[in-house]
């Protein structure tokens, strides 16, 4: 017999070799129906592998992230299943479920092009394959059975992908007509497979190297019952009518120019000026938390960025380094700020007494990113870093630590974002080798993080394999209006840069000590944090944060004098108005400012003027009714002294 702990605790006994399901099966037939899959001792497996040892259960439902994304990764095999039916000969790449929902494959269709329509039919050919409710099979495989297969098959993505596995790690999954090399795991079978919809079409060059060719990249999402779909389907309509790209160039906010460089953003000055605010929020908050602003250049020695470990890890997918008329003088565009703000640390002796000391840059630095994996704002080839490095004692570090959470939930309720999850990061459990440090500073930064957030009382997950290469972290996964997940803020615990650049500080018992170091980013990036506000607010930005905060619309140019005096009165009140002098009817103007998400309008014609007062309406609301100009001056600095996050 095996000893089975649940979630809730209560520990149970079974034969050796019961599976998951046949567990699920002994508690309620009903809730057998349910499961997806199962989680063993922390992993993930199919709902019928069998259990051999004493361990937890965790039984995977629909409700469950991971039973969502086994069953989104089944989804791309039955994909495969329909695209091998319609398009013989087709070759497969990869095919993962997707964070953030639904699952993709990269497939080689010969040169053959596919179309909406095409998708359509490929749709119906999944719901065909779905009701056969053909069971996932899973199959160990030798190395040399699984080149014989694929060679056979004609399949050299799969081949490629077999370099890298080791003789007793392969498996095959089968369902229906369909054989896949794969890890796993899989629902127990397609008919949990209800409701489908293939979404986009793009291209993906085969392991994300331009070299390679390019493969067809399909998207799609599955659900258990036709009315999720829908749901999900109202929501995508809408993500359309907020994504960040189509709102930037509506709102004036920022460009592209492929003439400056893909995945470089220009930006405009409307879109200037909102970060500019976003900083100064946020300098304003670091001042009176004892921040000290520091700058550092744009490039910085290859020297550098090997001491600190970044060249050894990213050297390769960054940028190349830059060749100066002096031999063997190579210098990087800046990947990281940290390095930088190291070698500060080191400009002066420290006592005990000095730290902790705390360095913040607005920084803007570089990273190569492919062409294909760029995407508007959130993926980009520069972007400007809220960062910041603190260099503390040992015993400082849970106190600053607590003082950066507080930092980032201030940043987060004054923005609107009120839904979030605090992710704890930690080290991959079996391999190491992609870190750096010594177990013991790893593990004392790890209790760091966990006791920290603990004293917080955040809602908290842990993600083992999610840590930096130099330490743990604390990601903030915050879910916008719709419901989407973005990872926004980093808090980091770091004992290997100090040992790196031999940082030190004189203690109590004046011998010489290493600092910890905390890194930290609550906006994580400003281009990125704008590009999900934006999309989080359909681009109504609280009042505070807007570029422009009031349009005036003069009925005529009869009232032009009047609407200057106003526009003074609310510049030396510095709120930010525009006039909209043109030619227009004031319906027009309205509908204009309305679409711009103008906050507020002013309506000034015969009776305003004579009045001395203005005609004040607010976006999507509509007339608030005349009022004097003090009046509504108190109105805005009322509203944005209040910083509510958005209407």
């Amino acid at each position: 017999m095996i000893n089975i702990t649940f979630p809730d605790g209560a520990v149970r006994q079974y034969e050796q070799g019961v599976s998951a399901l046949d567990i699920a099966k002994s508690i309620s037939e009903g809730l057998a129906r349910k499961v997806l899959a199962a989680k063993v001792n922390g992993q993930v497996v199919d709902a019928s592998r069998p259990i051999t040892q004493d361990g937890t259960l965790q039984l995977l439902t629909w409700v469950d992230t991971d039973g969502k994304a086994t069953m989104w990764h089944s989804s791309a095999h039955l994909m495969a299943e329909a695209l091998e039916a319609l398009y013989p000969g087709v070759k497969f790449g990869n095919g993962p479920s997707l964070e953030n929902g639904g699952f993709f494959y990269d497939v080689d269709l010969d040169g053959r092009a596919i179309s909406d329509e095409d998708l359509r039919k490929l749709e119906v050919k999944m719901t065909e394959l779905a009701n056969l409710n053909s069971v996932y099979v899973r199959k160990d495989v030798s190395k040399a059975d699984a080149i014989k297969y694929f060679t056979e098959k004609n399949d050299p993505y799969k081949l490629d992908n077999l370099q890298k596995l080791e003789d007793g790690n392969i498996t095959f999954y089968t369902q229906g007509n369909f054989t896949d090399l794969c890890r796993g795991p899989h629902i127990p079978n397609t008919g949990f497979i209800k409701a489908i919809k293939l979404t986009n079409i793009a291209g993906a060059y085969w392991m994300g190297d331009e070299k390679n060719k390019m493969l067809t990249r399909i998207y799609g999402i599955t659900f258990p019952s036709k009315k999720e779909l829908d749901e999900y389907l109202t929501l995508l309509e809408e993500a359309k009518k907020r994504d960040h790209r189509k709102l930037g160039k509506e709102l004036e906010l920022f460009a592209f120019s492929e003439k400056v460089g893909l995945g470089l953003p220009l930006w405009l000055p409307k879109g200037a000026m909102l970060r500019e605010r976003l900083q100064n929020f946020l300098q304003k908050a670091q001042i009176e938390s004892g921040y000290l602003p520091v700058v550092t250049p744009h490039i910085g020695n290859k020297n550098l960025y090997i001491t600190s470990g970044h060249y050894e890890k990213y050297g390769k997918d960054s940028f190349q380094p830059i060749h100066t008329p002096e031999e063997g003088e190579e210098f990087m565009l800046k990947p990281m700020n940290c390095p930088h703000h190291c070698e500060i640390y080191k400009v002066s002796p420290k006592s005990y007494k000095d730290l902790p000391v705390r360095f913040a840059e607005f920084g803007t630095v570089y990273r190569y990113e492919q062409h294909g994996e760029l995407h508007g704002l959130t993926r980009v080839r520069g972007f400007t870093q809220d960062d910041a490095h603190l260099f503390c004692r040992p015993d400082q570090v849970k106190e600053e630590f607590c003082k950066v959470i507080d930092l980032v939930l201030y940043v987060f309720a004054s923005l609107g974002f009120d839904n979030y999850t605090a992710q704890i990061s930690l080290r991959d459990k079996e391999d190491r080798a992609k870190y750096i440090g010594s177990d013991e500073n790893w593990e004392l930064a790890e209790q760091a993080i966990i006791e920290s957030a603990a004293e917080k009382g955040l809602k908290t997950v842990v993600e083992y394999g999610e840590a930096a290469f130099y330490g743990p972290k604390l990601d903030f996964m915050v879910k916008d209006a719709l419901g989407r997940k973005w990872q926004l803020g980093t808090i980091q615990v770091d004992y290997n840069l100090p040992e790196r650049f031999e940082l030190e500080y004189i203690g109590a018992d004046n011998k010489v000590h290493r600092p910890v170091m905390i890194h930290r980013a609550p906006f994580g990036s400003l281009e990125r944090f704008i590009a999900v506000l934006i999309e989080h607010c359909a681009g109504k930005f609280p009042l505070w944060l807007t570029p422009t905060q009031v349009k005036i619309l003069p009925i005529s140019d009869k009232y032009q004098a009047y609407t200057e005096k106003v526009a003074e009165l609310l510049k030396k009140a510095e709120i930010r108005a525009e006039i909209d002098d043109r030619s227009e009817k004031i319906g027009k103007k309205i509908r204009d400012a309305e679409i711009a998400k103008v906050p507020y309008m002013l309506v000034l014609g015969e009776k305003e003027e004579s009045d001395g007062k203005v005609a004040v309406r607010r976006q999507a609301k509509g007339d608030l009714g005349a009022m004097s100009v003090e009046e509504f001056v108190s109105l805005i600095q009322d509203e944005v002294a209040n910083r509510k996050p958005f209407e």
